[in-house]
C-alpha cells in the first residue's frame, strides 16, 4: 500500500505497535486502582507542558514530561491527603492544568494555535523518530516492571493496607506509578491527542476486563484488540483524513460495544437453553 512508503507511516505504526503492548498494562492497573480519570488529568495538564514549550523555544515533549511527572508526584500528595474525597484532586489539577495551558498560549501569539492543534487532535506527522526510540525505551521498562514487580503492585492495587503491612514503599510506588503513566502519555500525545489519549489507554484494557478473568489474560488480550485498534485506526486515518485519535477511539468503542452486545446474546442463549432443558 502507498501508505507505507511514506516515512511518517512507518514510524505511526512502529509506535503504534509500542503504545498497543503499553497501553493495556497501566489501563489496567489505572482500571482496579480506579484512577481511570488519573490519565484524563495528565493529559488535560500536559497540555500546559506543550504550551510552555511552544513559549520558551523548546522541544514540547520535554517540557510536557516534565510538567507530567510534577503533577504525578502532586497528584498522588493529594491523593493522600483527600483520601476520601479523591476525585477533589483530580478536580483541582485538571482545572489548574487547562487554566496554565490557556495563559500561556495566550502569551504566545504567534504560530502556537496549529502546534496545539496537532497535540490537541493527534497528528500522523508529527512522529519523529526520537518519539519513536523513546516509546521504545518505556515500553522495556513498563514491561520490565511489569514481570518484576507485578506480585507486590496486584497486592497494592487490591489492598493498599495489606500492602503496607507487607513492608512494601507503597508511596513510592504509587508515585512512580503515575510519572510512568505521566511520561507515556506524555510521548504518545502527538499521534493520538490530548483529549482522548487516556480513552485509548483505558478502553483496550475495558474491553479485555469482559473477555478474561485472569490478570494475566486481560492484559495478552488487551495488547491484541489495542493493536487491531490501533492499526485499523491508522489505516482509516490515513484514507479519510480524519484526526487518528479520534479514529482509533471510535473503533475501540465499536470493539467495546461488539464485545458487550455478544456477551448479553451469550447470557440470552445460555439461559433459553437452561430454561428448554427444565421444560424437557
Amino acid at each position: 500500500m502507498e501508505m507505507f512508503f511514506h516515512g511518517f507511516m512507518q514510524r505511526a505504526f512502529e509506535a503504534s505497535i509500542l503504545i498497543s503492548l503499553i497501553a493495556p498494562i497501566l489501563g489496567l492497573f489505572l482500571i482496579l486502582r480506579r484512577q481511570s480519570l488519573m490519565a484524563d488529568t495528565l493529559s488535560h495538564v500536559s497540555l500546559a507542558g506543550v504550551a510552555l514549550g511552544l513559549l520558551v523555544g523548546i522541544n514540547p515533549t520535554w517540557t510536557n514530561i516534565l510538567v507530567v511527572v510534577v503533577i504525578a508526584v502532586v497528584l498522588e500528595y493529594l491523593r493522600v491527603v483527600y483520601r476520601t474525597y479523591s476525585e477533589i484532586s483530580i478536580a483541582i489539577l485538571m482545572s489548574v492544568g487547562m487554566a496554565l495551558a490557556l495563559v500561556l498560549m495566550g502569551l504566545n501569539e504567534g504560530g502556537a494555535t496549529l502546534s496545539m492543534n496537532q497535540f490537541l487532535f493527534g497528528s500522523i506527522v508529527t512522529i519523529s523518530k526520537e518519539q519513536v526510540w523513546m516509546l521504545l525505551v518505556l515500553t522495556i521498562i513498563i514491561g520490565g516492571l511489569y514481570f518484576i514487580f507485578r506480585k507486590p503492585m496486584y497486592i497494592l492495587t487490591f489492598d493498599e493496607e495489606t500492602a503496607f503491612t507487607a513492608g512494601l514503599p507503597i508511596k513510592t510506588m504509587s508515585i512512580l506509578f503515575n510519572v510512568l503513566t505521566g511520561i507515556t502519555i506524555a510521548v504518545i500525545m502527538p499521534i493520538v491527542g490530548a483529549l482522548l489519549v487516556s480513552a485509548i489507554i483505558v478502553l483496550p484494557a475495558a474491553i479485555s476486563m469482559r473477555l478474561s478473568k485472569s490478570f494475566n489474560g486481560v492484559i495478552l488480550i488487551g495488547i491484541v484488540i489495542a493493536l487491531i485498534g490501533m492499526l485499523s485506526g491508522l489505516v482509516a486515518s490515513y484514507d479519510l483524513g480524519t484526526p487518528p485519535g479520534a479514529t482509533i477511539t471510535l473503533i475501540l468503542i465499536t470493539i467495546f460495544a461488539i464485545t458487550t452486545i455478544g456477551k448479553i446474546l451469550f447470557r440470552v442463549l445460555n439461559l433459553g437453553r437452561l430454561f428448554k432443558k427444565k421444560s424437557a
